[in-house]
């Protein structure tokens, strides 16, 4: 498609929601509407696509939005959009609307459904939306910055009351397939121990921890535990609990927190950038790319290339944590 062919762009968030999703929204619309373009927003993700919720956005349907957590075009997950028949209807509605365009916020999943678009013909961009900051290509995801001073605070406050019983905590933050929240919260939280999905830690390895930690006078003991780390942290907890190794065990599933709440000023700016390197990525004829935060600079990822590949978490990290916790 020729670039002067694009009149109208859509966007959308999809999956997961991030804080900093709607500074992104605000960004793509504003830069759409600089550049003479109509945006049309897409409401409850592929569901809302398939269904052809939209409504076109202007520069003060978007005022007020930078603050907010969320996603004022709303999200959702949709399996009927994984199936051909989900797809073709999609596309339909686009061309009903002739939406010439597309911006996909969100996840590993919202990247695949925006390939599949890509396939059909429509130029989209992607921006990668994802507290776990596992897609690959990107540095850092939105949403990411604003989670993990979530748990960093959440874990602060646990400290206080941790050293006042002589308790052991262990602190569930999200990372279904991926530790770097916990890893990075453990670093700067300092916890006796962080335990993730991709390094495999026995029941026995984090009871000797616990046990040495009472020995040696400490006053509480933190352990930060992704939610895919295996056993449960339920599990876990009862099981140390039972060993009576000195500390009293209490369990604490940060759960959906992370994903609530103001958006940092990191991810307002990483947000504003993506969104505003999207629409201008789409004016010069870059399609089928995600922007990626690449050092300082936003780069174009080819999203068959993001999708084909697993960001993985940096040994180094994952050492940090293990040097520092002693």
């Amino acid at each position: 498609m020729s670039v002067f062919k694009i009149k109208t762009i859509g966007v959308m968030t999809s999956g997961g929601d991030a804080p900093g999703m709607n500074p992104c929204i605000r960004a793509v619309v504003r830069t759409g509407l600089a550049n003479g373009l109509r945006v049309i927003g897409i409401e409850d993700g592929y569901d809302g696509l398939m269904r052809g919720a939209f409504r076109e956005l202007g520069a003060r349907d978007v005022g007020g939005i930078l603050q907010r957590g969320g996603t004022v075009l709303r999200t959702a997950r949709s399996d009927e959009f994984r199936k051909p028949r989900g797809q073709r209807e999609a596309i339909r509605q686009i061309n009903n609307a002739n939406i010439d365009a597309l911006v996909v916020i969100g996840g590993d999943g919202s990247l695949r459904g925006a390939q599949k678009l890509i396939e059909h013909g429509l130029p989209v961009v992607g921006v990668p939306g994802s507290i776990d900051n596992d897609i690959y290509g990107t540095d850092m995801c939105i949403g990411v910055d604003t989670a993990l001073n979530t748990i960093v605070d959440a874990i602060d406050k646990i400290r206080d009351t941790a050293s006042s019983h002589s308790r052991a905590f262990l602190v569930e933050t999200m990372g279904r397939e991926s530790g770097y929240l916990a890893v990075q919260a453990g670093i700067v939280t300092g916890a006796e121990m962080v335990l993730i999905p991709e390094v495999l830690t026995p029941v026995e390895e984090v009871a000797a921890m616990v046990e040495d930690a009472y020995r040696r006078g400490k006053t509480h003991c933190i352990i930060v535990a992704a939610e895919g780390f295996r056993p449960t942290t339920l599990s876990l907890g009862e099981q140390i609990d039972a060993l009576d190794l000195g500390f009293t065990t209490r369990v604490t599933i940060l759960g959906h927190i992370q994903r609530g709440g103001k958006p940092s000023a990191f991810d307002r700016m990483l947000a504003s950038r993506f969104g505003t390197q999207a629409v201008e990525f789409l004016l010069a004829g870059k399609t089928g790319v995600m922007t990626g935060l690449n050092g300082r600079e936003i780069a174009a990822v080819p999203i068959e290339e993001v999708i084909a590949n697993k960001r993985t978490l940096p040994l180094e990290y994952i050492q940090m944590a293990r040097t520092l916790a002693r």
